[in-house]
């Protein structure tokens, strides 16, 4: 579904930006989104934990959106907001203990915090992120991922989560029973009341993680844009990535091929020559490889930075 389609149904278009470390994930990222503020309300979030989407604006953002230009609003995924659900699932568990009358104390507790009973505070972030504003009033979110490794445990995130935190669940509604019998027996009906409040945090991220994984394979909202450059190692690791993506049915768009010499004023010196024979055989390759479009984004000069440099690369990532 292309950018315009999205809109018409009044959906939110998501666009995830992911590959290999060094690629131009987030130069791409920012570019895309730069070019479709033109068109509506874009935010574009990193979730890399190694931030650059500020470096690349050239301005100073955090955890919360930041206008950049018109239309166009930045965030750098924070961390501790993984680190944050995963404590109130601890405290949510720990408090069903307590009411069942066993003695948790504040060490237990941050013992629990760290044993890592959900794994990998990064990516639990960063699909807090991708709940929080894939349904914000935004026309675009497009996401800067991080590097491959990352991706892949994002990806694999909302089924993990899903287990882990279903016997979280289950544990907790065993211990709930257990204390409400055991209280039933000293107060009687009354030792019901107030239950079934609606605020269980396990349940509520349980429901959130369902939402992202759902997110993530609708075809008719979200695309998955792989970054590399016309070299091996580049090609080699989109390969294995993209059949992760194929496996987890999230519906990618197109491959980016980023930093393609082509040598358009017909430099006759061997290192032009050289360049743009080695990167048309890598693209040639990468038709022959993928079953996928491609868009070819071309190396800029050197001296191309800041917006203006955004501003030449966006045009070649719009539908």
């Amino acid at each position: 579904m292309t950018e315009t389609e999205v809109r018409s149904t009044g959906s939110t278009d998501v666009v995830l930006y992911g590959g290999k470390g060094g690629v131009g994930k987030t130069t791409c990222a920012a570019a895309h989104a730069l070019a479709l503020a033109d068109e509506g309300r874009t935010l574009v979030v990193s979730t890399d934990p190694a931030h650059s989407l500020g470096d690349v604006f050239e301005r100073n953002l955090d955890g919360d959106p930041r206008e950049v230009t018109a239309d166009l609003f930045a965030v750098e995924v924070d961390p501790e907001t993984g680190q944050e659900a995963y404590r109130n699932v601890i405290e949510a568990l720990a408090g069903e203990f307590r009411d069942a009358g066993l003695r948790i104390s504040d060490e237990d507790l941050e013992r629990l915090f760290e044993a890592g009973l959900i794994p990998g505070g990064d990516e639990v972030a960063a699909l807090e992120y991708v709940a929080r504003y894939a349904d914000a009033g935004y026309d675009h979110v497009v996401f800067d991922t991080a590097p491959t490794g990352h991706t892949l445990r994002l990806l694999d995130l909302p089924d993990v989560l899903a287990e882990t935190l279903g016997v979280a669940g289950d544990v907790q509604r065993r211990v709930r029973r257990a204390g409400r019998a055991a209280k039933s027996m000293v107060l009687g009906p009354a030792a019901y009341w107030g239950s079934g409040d609606g605020s269980d945090a396990v349940e509520s991220l349980q429901e959130r993680v369902a939402e992202v994984g759902t997110l993530l394979r609708d075809p008719s909202r979200t695309r998955f844009r792989v970054v590399l450059t016309p070299e091996r190692m580049a090609i080699a690791e989109t390969e294995r990535l993209v059949g992760r993506l194929a496996e987890a049915e999230v519906p990618v768009d197109a491959l980016v091929v980023n930093r393609v010499f082509e040598n358009d004023a017909g430099c006759a010196c061997d290192r032009c020559r050289r360049d743009a024979t080695r990167h048309a055989a890598r693209l040639d390759a990468i038709d022959d490889r993928f079953d996928l479009p491609v868009r070819r984004v071309p190396e800029l000069e050197a001296e191309a930075q800041g917006f203006g440099a955004l501003e030449q690369v966006g045009p070649s990532l719009l539908d």
